[in-house]
Order: structure tokens, then C-alpha cells, then sequence
């Protein structure tokens, strides 16, 4: 599938991170034969060279922004990372509409010893965001560990989050948590999952050895998402870096998770599952 092609699945390796080098080298290049034609005036061509590499450098910018877009809209809105995803695109988007606009400008200096001003400074403003958007890109690979060991998932993805709310639901007074009906039980098979989002909470639900447990849906780690991950016994693996976690218990049983899963009380009644959340006391 296509989709996959753009993921780096084939290539077992995220097509987007390889592709950006380019467009970052050609730009970096661009700058500095600008530089080089200040200093040397006398070697001709450096200011079309530098036209060029810019030109290249948007080309492969474009190219890359394909897959790059295909890896956004993989990440979940209510996942941590995707206010960085948001920016980092952000941020690439004005980067080439910059260069766009240094292209236009130059064009007609092609023949010119030396870059001028206006473009010159185009560029280091170009570089400039272009490093933000860089250093925005390895937080989402290195603290966010978006894309990483996605090749390794073994369950299939839930298509959908179910989004529920505690608001129109009864409370007793004496009550310290109000169980949330969330599905059918036979809705979930063995050894797969369920997710949910409850009142902005996101929680996992997994069915092992005919019981049900429900736990945080990301990874205390890196925020990978667990309903995703693969099960032993009682034990849920996280698909990107291979923490383990007892569902039972939240307790690490494998790094490089070092904090405790949240975990919840799971009850079925009336034949659906029920997620445990504290009560929540009304304002006065």
C-alpha cells in the first residue's frame, strides 16, 4: 500500500527522517556559498550555484514533506508529542515559503559576484528556523519516540477511540469511584485491546485470560501507545521501546520504563465492561 511505502515499512526504517537530510544539507549549502561569494568575489558562479542548491534544497523539502505529513497524521490529537508534530510542521512549511520567496529575489542576480543584502538575509533567517524545526524534529524521535519500533507492532491498531464522559452519569453520594460503562464485553476478543477517552483521560483495555484490565493507554517511557503493544501472560509490552508492564498491577517488570503504569478497577455489569474512576466531588 502506498501508505505503508510512505511509513518506511518496506525499508523497516521511517522514510521521512531519511529524506530530510537532503533538503537541510542543500539549504546549509546554499548559505554558505553565499558566504564564499563574499569572500571571494573572484571565483565565478558561486551566487548561481547558491540559487541552485536552494532550488534543490526546496525540491527535496517537498519530497520529504510527503511522508512527513503521512507521520503526522498518524499521531493521535490527544497524544503528547502531536503539539511538537504541529509546530515542527509549522515551522518547515514557513521555512520553504521563505525559500521561495529568496528564490524570486535572486533570480535576476544570478550573474552578480556577490550575493546581495536582502537575499543574505533571507537565508540566515531560513537557517535559523530551519534549526528550530530540526531540533523540534529530534524531540519527536528522541523524547517523543514518534516512529520508533512502529515496524515491530504485533497487534493491529484500534481503528477507533471511544470518547465517553462521567457527566450525565448517576453518583452516589457515599461512593468514592463511579464505574463507566464503556463496551460490550464480548465486544473484546482475547488478547486484544480497547481504547477509550474519558473525560480527556485515555485509557487501554485489554481482555487476558478472560478477565479485563484496564491501564494508562501510554507508555510512562517514551508515550508509546500500549493498547498497541503485545502481551505474555499478564504483562503488556510497549511496541516502540519494549517496557513491560504487569496490567494487574502497573508495576514495571521490564525498563527502560522506570514509572509505574495507572491502573483501573474493571467490573462487568449487566454484560458491559466498566472502567473505575474516582468520584469527582460537584463545585459549590
Amino acid at each position: 500500500m502506498l501508505k505503508d511505502f510512505l511509513e518506511g515499512k518496506p525499508l523497516r526504517h521511517p522514510l521521512h527522517p531519511m529524506l530530510v537530510h537532503f533538503p537541510i544539507g542543500l539549504f546549509i549549502l546554499s548559505f554558505l556559498l553565499d558566504l564564499a561569494s563574499l569572500a571571494f568575489p573572484s571565483i565565478p558562479s558561486l551566487v548561481r550555484d547558491a540559487f541552485y542548491a536552494m532550488l534543490l534544497g526546496i525540491v527535496t523539502a517537498l519530497i520529504a514533506a510527503v511522508p512527513g505529513l503521512v507521520d503526522y497524521t498518524d499521531i493521535r490529537g490527544d497524544h503528547p508529542a502531536k503539539r511538537t508534530a504541529t509546530a515542527h510542521l509549522t515551522l518547515n512549511l514557513v521555512v520553504v515559503a521563505l525559500y521561495g520567496i529568496n528564490l524570486g529575489v535572486r533570480s535576476s542576480m544570478l550573474e552578480n559576484p556577490r550575493i546581495s543584502l536582502a537575499p543574505l538575509i533571507l537565508s540566515l533567517v531560513g537557517v535559523a528556523l530551519l534549526s528550530v524545526s530540526g531540533y523540534l524534529g529530534g524531540r519527536l524521535v528522541y523524547d517523543e519516540g514518534i516512529s520508533v519500533g512502529r515496524h515491530k507492532r504485533r497487534t493491529q491498531t484500534p481503528e477507533n477511540t471511544l470518547y465517553l464522559s462521567v457527566a450525565n452519569l448517576v453518583q452516589k453520594e457515599t461512593a468514592d469511584a463511579i464505574f463507566v460503562p464503556v463496551a460490550e464485553a464480548e465486544r473484546l476478543p482475547e488478547k486484544e485491546t480497547l481504547r477509550v477517552e474519558i473525560d480527556g483521560q485515555v485509557i487501554a483495555i485489554a481482555k487476558l485470560e478472560g478477565n479485563f484490565y484496564a491501564f494508562q493507554e501510554f507508555c510512562t517511557h517514551r508515550f508509546g501507545p500500549l493498547s498497541e503493544g503485545s502481551f505474555e501472560e499478564f504483562s503488556v509490552r510497549c511496541p516502540w521501546h519494549n517496557s513491560c508492564f504487569d496490567v494487574r498491577t502497573g508495576k514495571v517488570t521490564q525498563g527502560p520504563a522506570k514509572v509505574d503504569l495507572k491502573t483501573f478497577k474493571v467490573e462487568v455489569r449487566d454484560g458491559k465492561i466498566c472502567v473505575a474512576l474516582p468520584r469527582v466531588s460537584p463545585l459549590s
